[in-house]
């Protein structure tokens, strides 16, 4: 029965930094990590990024086992006893610790066909799956028009596969941009060779011969051969909830990421923080977040009392378009545009009752922290006092 001071359970982003967090404050205390991944924690974002352009493989891995963390990977936690700081896996094994991390991200939303001839991609495992196909394979469906799906078609299009996406709403990202920018990628997706269906949704997929024919609602029949869905994820907090922690969207944790119990901590993709910027509780699922939040909490843990006020941006890329992003885009906010060059450069504010919610700087860079203090400032803000306020120099 190992014993730990620190106990992490998940092996992402947000684990491996909390590692990072506690050895900066404690280089003896003993790390135990457990994941249900059988690979040592990575970068996600190159899986579509990076690694379909010029990014070497072997740059993703991060560098825990240098921090004297004992791996326990692909194995899933159980049972969880707070009372007696105890757990149990699904090989039988127990471990105790003093604190305790709950990193244990989401888990992809799936169709209910399709079994395992869909790729829910989100792992190293489903990039190498998927890299393979690429191969031997030439057409791909891409159901989703959110970030991975617009991120995969568009990697899938760049490596000269036969791309088409799918998705119920109007346009790629509609439920982040304005409608009019979220018309100009399907078109500038179209461009790139992705075949766009807007405003289909996946019913059916049944196999033919070597392939798949890829139904929809509207009666639209699509032969391909893989398909992969990007969908969103939902949070994993059964683990939690069960062991009596509070759950809402996600695990609750206060400014310091302790979840309703002193020595358990939680952060990443499954943590419910309240962020002071935009005066809410909110969860994040992506790379900044993760890092940053992942850091605090093991510092938190090993001994230090760091409120957690970030708020996170988060990025993509696009074919040669990209962006940074900043609090809350929600194409259903009053928006305003501030185009140097129209759909190609510029900066989209996000209003709610006058104040900026959530900052768009799209293809343009190193505003992030700028964007954030506008997003703090009380206002009242509307389009006549935004235009020109950013980019400004860097």
């Amino acid at each position: 029965m190992p014993h730990y001071n620190y106990f992490i359970i998940g092996g992402g982003m947000t684990a491996e930094a909390a590692t990072s967090g506690i050895r900066e404050i404690d280089s003896t205390g003993t790390i135990g990590l457990i994941s249900m991944e059988p690979d040592t924690p990575y970068d996600r974002p190159p899986l579509t990024k990076g690694l379909w352009k010029d990014q070497k493989f072997d740059s993703i891995w991060r560098k825990t086992k240098e921090r004297n963390v004992t791996l326990h990977l692909g194995r899933k936690v159980e049972t969880l006893d707070l009372q007696n700081k105890r757990l149990s896996d699904d090989q039988k094994n127990i471990y105790t610790y003093d604190k305790l991390l709950l990193a244990t991200g989401g888990s992809p939303r799936h169709l209910p066909f399709g079994g395992d001839n869909i790729i829910y991609y989100r792992t190293v495992e489903d990039y190498r799956h998927l890299r393979k196909l690429t191969e031997s394979n030439q057409k791909f469906a891409v159901i989703g028009g959110g970030f991975i799906g617009s991120e995969i078609a568009a990697a899938l299009a760049m490596n000269r596969q036969q791309v088409t996406m799918l998705f119920p709403g109007t346009g790629i990202g509609g439920h982040l941009f304005p409608p009019d920018l979220s018309e100009f990628l399907n078109n500038f997706y179209r461009q790139k060779g992705v075949e766009i269906l807007a405003g289909e949704t996946a019913s059916a997929l049944e196999p033919k011969d070597t392939q798949f024919i890829l139904k929809t609602r509207s009666g639209r029949e699509v032969t391909v051969d893989s398909v992969v869905a990007g969908l969103g994820i939902q949070p994993n907090v059964d683990l939690a909830q069960s062991a009596g922690l509070k759950v809402t969207d996600g695990i609750v944790v206060d400014e310091f990421l302790r979840a309703t119990h002193p020595d358990v901590y939680a952060a990443g993709d499954v943590a419910a923080f309240l962020n002071p910027a935009l005066g809410k509780r909110i969860r994040v699922e992506h790379e900044d977040n993760a890092n940053t939040m992942g850091r605090n909490a093991g510092r938190n843990m090993a001994g230090k009392s760091e409120p957690y006020y970030h708020l996170p941006f988060f990025y993509s890329d696009l074919f040669e378009l990209g962006y940074e992003a900043v609090g809350e885009l929600d194409a259903r906010l009053e928006t305003v545009a501030d185009w140097k060059t129209l759909f190609h450069e510029g900066v989209i504010y996000y209003l709610r009752e006058g104040r900026v919610r959530g900052v768009l700087l799209w293809n343009v860079w190193g505003q992030v922290d700028v964007a954030r203090q506008l997003i703090a400032e009380p206002g009242p803000f509307h389009a006549e006092n935004l235009k020109g306020k950013l980019p400004k120099p860097g």
